[in-house]
């Protein structure tokens, strides 16, 4: 995986999906897939397994499954735990966009 402060340090805005593998995968991978599919080029979607990120999460303090952060030039600009539906997601990124 890359660095993830080379991950979030882009000027388009980064949805960031923390999950564990046995979550309801199917359910957030066509969330994602949707999100994905609306924003285009102008965001970058990325799903991050807490289990094998074991560090990353802790130094993220991310407690929930799933947990979504928005990104923008490196800066935290939303986080939420709990599942968020395609459309609330689309809605929020675009804010940074």
């Amino acid at each position: 995986m890359a660095k993830f402060g080379d991950l979030i340090s882009v000027e388009k805005p980064v949805l960031i999906d923390f999950y564990f593998d046995y979550n309801d995968l199917e359910k957030t991978v066509h969330t994602l897939r949707d999100v994905a599919a609306a924003l285009g080029d102008n965001a970058k979607v990325i799903k991050i397994e807490i289990q094998k990120n074991e560090t990353l999460a802790n130094a993220l303090n991310i407690k929930g499954n799933p947990t979504f952060m928005i990104y923008k030039n490196g800066v935290i600009k939303w986080r939420q735990t709990g599942f968020q539906d395609a459309r609330t997601l689309i809605s929020l990124v675009q804010q940074y966009i």
